[in-house]
């Protein structure tokens, strides 16, 4: 057909947008229908016949052959027919069928014709790439930067999609250059403004567990169950795992020798600190191994159900491992386990009577001892017993606040001192007159 050279088209959209030949052949004929629409009013009459390997196309318009015409969209005269095709044998009420040239359409038409058909296949391939994309939401995929924005990354994957990766979504220490390659989890799948939308997360607890099956073949094939995984991306992650073969080893399994499994996940995830522990149904067990690396005994755990919670006295030495870097281990401990946790010190009967923090609320800012209490100062003589610098990096307070807060403490110690020194002074005191009171008998 005169007038566009469909050819190239078809082979476009047949090889680079992957659309099968029936919905090609299905959509052409539903744009040229309706352009035959537009310009007879119908196109009920008309016959679209498509070749998509060759660029062939053809519109035969069918109208019945009739003395007076009434309809010229549905009806031709005898007349005019004898003119197009002098000595036929055509008779009245048979249809006629004419060729429709491209060139009828118009130069307008035809760029019409075009657009429209460029955007429905357009529509076509968004559409295909959204249904793609959302069957693999908790996926991963892995793509290459093409774009570094200050908010999000744009990546692309093997068949030239776009996908976004926003910064909220990026490990805390994650940088990107044009050129690398992202692994990433797909979280979340929309249209916007009909163009889809895809967007990867490297923080979901789900990219980890997805990492664990890639690395652990027990995971992948179901031998081991991960029960649940709680994170905060680039500081810390708990994975809770269970095996329902007695002679599979879960958090072996998962470590690897020599953790050789596990250090691939810990590089990716930028040496974020991955505890895996066992599962059990048992809740104390459950806290004595969601506090790891610190370690308590199950008679130190208190539970109030009512209020789920949990009570735990430890040791001096292990107070600070339980709480972690500014609170990270006891917050994981607390989601892993659904319940509140509070840790308080044992303080032993040598070590003297102690004072908790919350006995100074009065005179120190509540902000300031819950800074405290995140880095496992729960007591005035654990707070004493840090120095100035400790204190002022692991708790992020002023060094005018930490000497303030000590002198207050240091003072209720000096009071209770001074107290113990006058009683024993009376005491002394006391002794004294009564051995003169003898000496005068």
């Amino acid at each position: 057909m005169k007038g566009i050279d469909l050819a190239p088209f078809f082979k476009e959209f047949k090889e680079l947008k992957g659309i099968d030949r029936a919905t090609l052949m299905s959509v052409l004929e539903d744009v040229f229908r309706t352009q035959l629409a537009k310009t007879y009013g119908t196109a009920e009459n008309c016959d679209v016949i498509i070749n998509t390997d060759k660029g062939d196309l053809q519109i035969w318009r069918n109208r019945e052959i009739v003395e007076t015409v009434e309809d010229p969209n549905l009806q031709i005269s005898k007349a005019e027919v004898d003119a197009l095709e002098p000595g036929n044998d055509f008779e009245l009420g048979e249809e006629y069928s004419e060729e429709v040239p491209m060139e009828s359409f118009g130069r307008r038409a035809i760029l019409n014709l075009k657009q429209n058909l460029q955007g429905r296949i357009m529509d076509i391939d968004k559409a295909n790439l959204f249904n793609y994309y959302k069957d693999k939401i908790g996926e991963i995929v892995v793509g290459e930067v093409y774009q570094v924005w200050k908010k999000e990354v744009l990546i692309r994957d093997e068949s030239d999609n776009e996908l976004v990766l926003p910064k909220t979504e990026q490990i805390p220490g994650d940088f990107f250059r044009k050129g690398d390659s992202v692994k990433a989890v797909v979280i979340k799948v929309e249209l916007k403004n009909n163009t889809p939308i895809i967007v990867l997360s490297r923080t979901a607890s789900v990219f980890l567990e997805r990492l664990f099956e890639q690395e652990v073949p027990e995971i992948f094939d179901g031998l081991i169950t991960i029960k649940k995984i709680v994170r905060i991306p680039g500081e810390r992650a708990k994975v809770a795992v269970e095996s329902y073969d007695d002679r599979i080893d879960p958090v072996g399994a998962c470590v690897g020798v020599k953790g050789s499994r596990i250090h691939g996940i810990v590089r990716e995830l930028r040496n974020e600190n991955i505890d895996v522990i066992n599962w059990t149904s048992n809740t104390q067990l459950l806290i004595q191994r969601a506090l790891a690396p610190a370690k308590t005994s199950a008679s130190n755990i208190k539970i109030v159900e009512a209020e789920d919670k949990a009570y735990i006295y430890m040791d001096s030495d292990q107070v600070s491992l339980a709480i972690g870097k500014g609170g990270s281990n006891i917050k994981l401990a607390s989601t892993l386990v659904n319940m509140e946790i509070e840790i308080f010190r044992d303080v032993q009967g040598d070590e003297g009577e102690d004072v908790l923090l919350s006995s100074f609320a009065d005179e120190i800012d509540e902000w300031v001892i819950t800074a405290l209490r995140n880095i496992g100062c729960d007591t005035a003589k654990n707070v004493l017993a840090l120095s100035d610098e400790d204190i002022m990096e692991r708790a992020d307070l002023e060094q005018e606040t930490v000497e303030e807060v000590k002198r207050i403490l240091a003072a209720e110690f000096e009071d209770e001192t001074q107290k113990e020194e006058e009683t024993e002074g009376n005491e002394v005191e006391e002794e004294k007159e009564e051995g003169k009171e003898g000496e005068q008998i």
